[in-house]
């Protein structure tokens, strides 16, 4: 999955997929943070759990970055800047997520339930967006910055505001 991440940002932030585009990548800024992610989320489908935290824990120290061990997210997940990203542990997202700094992923309570996002595929999060409580988030999907969703999201639509609003229409 590492390969795909890598391949999704060099796409996003330089328009090819080539190996010299993707080794300039893996020097960019939140490239490692994801590595972090995978490597943390290996070693705890082969039963390594401790390892998986230390990962996690360097991420949080060395990025500023607070992805729950539970998060899970298909391949081109992509971190551009990952200081202030904080994902819950229990959110699921899809293919090819684009996450900008200070993005806040996560949970509402209602009494002892923890309700999270499910983020669809093919989606760009703007700096600051906040994604809060048990909503959907459709495919092809852009957030806006400091965009506050608290509701349900279509597919290919733009929305922005606080509280989140439609914009664009993408059909």
């Amino acid at each position: 999955m590492i390969k795909h991440d890598l391949k999704h940002k060099a796409q996003c932030f330089l328009n090819k997929t080539n190996f010299a585009c993707v080794l300039r990548i893996l020097f960019t800024d939140g490239t490692s943070a994801v590595i972090l992610y995978r490597l943390a989320k290996f070693f705890q489908r082969v039963y390594l759990g401790p390892m998986g935290w230390i990962f996690l824990e360097l991420n949080r120290v060395l990025h500023g970055c607070v992805i729950g061990r539970h998060a899970q997210f298909q391949e081109g997940f992509v971190l551009m800047h990952p200081v202030g990203v904080v994902i819950n542990g229990a959110v699921k997202g899809g293919k090819n997520i684009v996450i900008e700094s200070g993005v806040v992923i996560g949970a509402a309570h209602n009494g002892p339930n923890v309700q999270v996002p499910v983020l669809g595929n093919d989606i760009f999060i703007g700096t600051g967006a906040k994604i809060l409580g048990a909503i959907k988030i459709g495919n092809n999907v852009k957030i806006g910055a400091n965009a506050v969703v608290i509701k349900d999201i279509p597919d290919n639509v733009t929305v922005v505001g606080i509280p989140a609003r439609i914009i664009n229409r993408g059909d």
